[in-house]
């Protein structure tokens, strides 16, 4: 594999700025106004349901990921993809770049073992 290219550094300051959490997946479904999207139900251990859109059908079947624990950027501005509210970002590895040529892999990111839902990442 090529070595993908760095983004800009950041201060630790500006990293400390992003709440990274554990949440559950409640539900997963095809986005019904996106062919590579995603809606995921989230248990984000806040009491409330949380939404996220994500580019991801094309790695997963939404059914198998019912139940999976994932990494979430738990403060991200709250934005309209294609008509569905989405409050969050999913963390996913990929060994390409989205907009490069040839196959491409994606794996999302998840904890070692179970733990609570709302859980801090540090």
């Amino acid at each position: 594999m090529d070595t993908l290219p760095l983004k800009p550094e950041i201060s630790f300051d500006e990293f400390a700025k992003v709440d990274l959490r554990i949440a559950t997946i409640v539900e997963a479904e095809p986005h019904p106004d996106a062919d590579r999207l995603l809606r995921l139900q989230l248990d984000d251990g806040s009491g409330e349901p949380r939404q996220i859109c994500a580019g991801v059908k094309a790695y997963y079947d939404p059914a198998s990921l019912v139940g999976k624990q994932i990494v979430i950027v738990a403060n991200l501005a709250a934005r309209k993809i294609r008509g569905e509210e989405s409050r969050g970002m999913l963390l996913a590895a990929s060994d390409a770049p989205k907009d490069g040529e040839g196959e491409r892999s994606v794996v999302l990111l998840t904890p070692m073992s179970a733990i609570e839902s709302g859980s801090i990442v540090s």
